[in-house]
């Protein structure tokens, strides 16, 4: 079935049960594990009339230490059920590092969590999940 497996997180509660459930999945299936988690690059439209001149420095040093953090914790899981993961921490818009990353890894499945967000929430906050699923040719498996 599924040879190759990409997880992503947020480390999010939700992102977290995905990564619990691909994970399993993995196991079960024998299958590779790549999980990424994403940062956003520094907005465009920061000036530097607007930050300190050693900000974006210290975003990137935060965003290291935050992902260094969230895929530690993965790791660990994957370890004590006894799966073997690769990790990555990219810098891009989360579905696009998510698609681009499956991928560059040859990945036939992408799983991850969603908040399941509706109607104007999800119109103003948007929906990774579901930029994921429309963008993807691959099959994207959801976590609620």
């Amino acid at each position: 079935m599924f040879k190759h497996i990409l997880i992503a997180t947020d480390g999010s509660e939700v992102a977290t049960k995905a990564v619990s459930g691909g994970l399993k999945l993995a196991k079960e299936l024998a299958a590779r594990v790549v999980v990424v988690t994403a940062s956003e690059p520094l907005p465009a439209t920061v000036t530097a009339e607007t930050i300190a001149a050693n900000f974006p420095a210290q975003y990137e040093k935060a965003t290291r230490e935050q992902a260094a953090k969230i895929l530690g914790e993965v790791r660990g899981e994957a370890l004590t059920i006894g799966v073997e993961c690769e990790t990555l921490h990219v810098t891009n818009f989360p579905a696009e590092a998510i698609i681009e990353t499956a991928k560059a890894n040859a990945c036939d499945l992408i799983a991850m969590g969603s908040h399941g967000r509706r109607g104007i929430a999800r119109l103003m906050l948007g929906s990774q999940a579901t930029k994921v699923v429309t963008l993807s040719s691959m099959p994207v498996l959801i976590y609620r």
